[in-house]
């Protein structure tokens, strides 16, 4: 069995504007992409079928470059197109092709598109269709869970310490866990599905379990600042390395077998688990270490 060592951090060398400017840093450039997609695109990442609309297609072909076939196979270049496996097919090889809805999409839509697929020697095995208004109703359902989530975790976090600045370090670790893996989801390209908006629930989880763990052993228990915060960090850093090794090996393993939402959670929760990292050892540490030895004192 593999020890995780983690090794003895002298804070002291540190100042508290220290400690905070990477993880502030981060967060602002994360916010700086956020509001550029936004900008861009009207929406603070890159919406999948569910949240937009539109028309996904499993079509497969016998031999050559299939996903390149697809690209010139219908009237309208697809939004998207990717090969997985599937049992259906002898090759064990699909292309899912997605349209998302727009404003000038015909009646009948779906039906003319695999005829197109059809017409262009594609066997088309499933034909799926989100209205957009059905997309809009999950968006905003999905926007609600997780503000919600947010704020009973805000609310829990509040009512367990009672006093301002702990409560606010763990609520800003948590915001900025939540943020950076979302900036990270548009460089990569990753879509906002319901399978990507539960990843962000459980960075959620993940960011608040390590942030009480040292907020209480800082402020509960018995023990110098510095040996409570390491008592934390052997315990937290190694569950969340940990975490970190299962989530990268998920998303290696689903990329080989083309499970592209199980790639796109393990990716997700990896960047987040880092980010709780960074945020809890260095921005939370601050904010205590603040309150401890200046703001109790005022």
């Amino acid at each position: 069995m593999v020890a995780i060592e983690v090794p003895e951090v002298n804070y002291t060398d540190y100042s508290n504007r220290q400690l905070a400017a990477v993880p502030l840093a981060f967060l602002v450039l994360a916010l700086a992409i956020i509001g550029g997609w936004v900008v861009a695109t009207g929406a603070p990442a890159n919406m999948g079928l569910e949240f937009t609309g539109g028309v996904e297609l499993r079509v497969a072909a016998d031999g050559g470059d299939v996903e390149q076939q697809v690209q010139t196979a219908f009237d309208r270049e697809p939004d998207s197109v990717r090969t997985i496996l599937s049992d259906d097919v002898d090759e064990g090889r699909v292309v899912v092709v997605t349209f998302q809805a727009t404003e000038d999409d015909p009646k009948g839509f779906a039906s003319n598109l695999q005829d197109q697929a059809d017409a262009a020697g594609f066997t088309t095995l499933a034909v799926d269709q989100v209205s957009a208004s059905f997309a809009s109703d999950t968006a905003r359902t999905a926007l609600f869970g997780v503000a919600l989530a947010f704020l009973g975790m805000s609310v829990l976090v509040f009512a367990l310490f009672r006093t301002f600045v702990p409560s606010i370090a763990v609520v800003a670790s948590a915001f900025s866990d939540l943020v950076i893996p979302i900036a990270a989801m548009n460089l990569l390209g990753i879509e906002m599905t319901l399978g990507t908006i539960a990843a962000l629930l459980m960075i959620i989880g993940y960011s608040v379990d390590s942030d009480i763990l040292l907020n209480d052993s800082v402020l509960r228990r018995t023990g110098e600042f510095y040996e409570s915060v390491s008592r934390a960090m052997r315990t937290g850093v190694t569950m969340t390395l940990t975490s970190i090794a299962a989530m990268v090996v998920m998303a290696i393993v689903a990329s080989v077998f083309g499970v592209g939402l199980l790639r796109d959670i393990g990716i997700i929760l990896s960047i987040g688990l880092c980010a709780d990292l960074m945020n809890t050892y260095l921005l939370n540490v601050s904010l205590l270490r603040w309150y401890k030895f200046e703001g109790v004192a005022r």
